[in-house]
């Protein structure tokens, strides 16, 4: 029968700072052959980079926005439809409407988009003027809200001014000096 030994933690010998590097540097190595295998090769890349075919409801004549607007005052309060392309609706601007939403469209970025959380604004107080902007544009849906609470949300709404009704007697946040 063969004895065992044990050996005693304290007395072992502490790993070998090599060692350690090398088994580092062989993971390292091993994940990045794994990520290499899942990521598309660069004659693919283009492909992969190609925005989807357009289905029948993301097509550019479907874009429709609804804009509510309240406590702007009594000659611009209400709802108000638009279509674009080919332009139509109750809307008091429905060209300008169209033309002020499709500036601001730009592949990866969200015409109606928020303002940027922690943003710094100015304490500006642009009125109670409210609205809602529901719909599709680009094939996405939209469902916005806007206000004139501070200066970045005053700058928001005028951005999208004449889809939402300019403010009488209001400079623009964009012409403040």
């Amino acid at each position: 029968m063969s004895q065992v030994t044990a050996i005693p933690l304290s007395s072992s010998p502490p790993p070998r700072r090599r060692s350690t590097v090398a088994l580092s540097l062989a993971v390292a190595l091993a994940v990045a052959l794994a990520l290499g295998a899942l990521l598309p090769s660069p004659a693919s890349a283009g492909a992969a980079l190609a925005p989807p075919p357009v289905r029948e409801e993301d097509r550019a004549d479907q874009d429709h926005l609804v804009v509510t607007v309240r406590h702007a005052g009594d000659r611009v309060d209400g709802v108000f439809e638009v279509w674009c392309r080919p332009g139509g609706g109750r809307h008091p601007d429905v060209s300008g409407a169209c033309r002020t939403v499709e500036r601001g469209t730009r592949w990866g970025r969200d015409p109606f988009a928020p303002v940027p959380s922690g943003s710094v604004c100015t304490m500006r107080y642009g009125g109670a003027a409210t609205a809602h902007v529901t719909g599709r544009w680009a094939g996405r849906p939209v469902d916005a809200t806007y206000d004139r609470r501070n200066g970045c949300e005053i700058e928001r709404w005028d951005r999208m001014v004449p889809l939402l009704p300019a403010q009488p007697g209001l400079r623009p946040a964009s012409t403040t000096p």
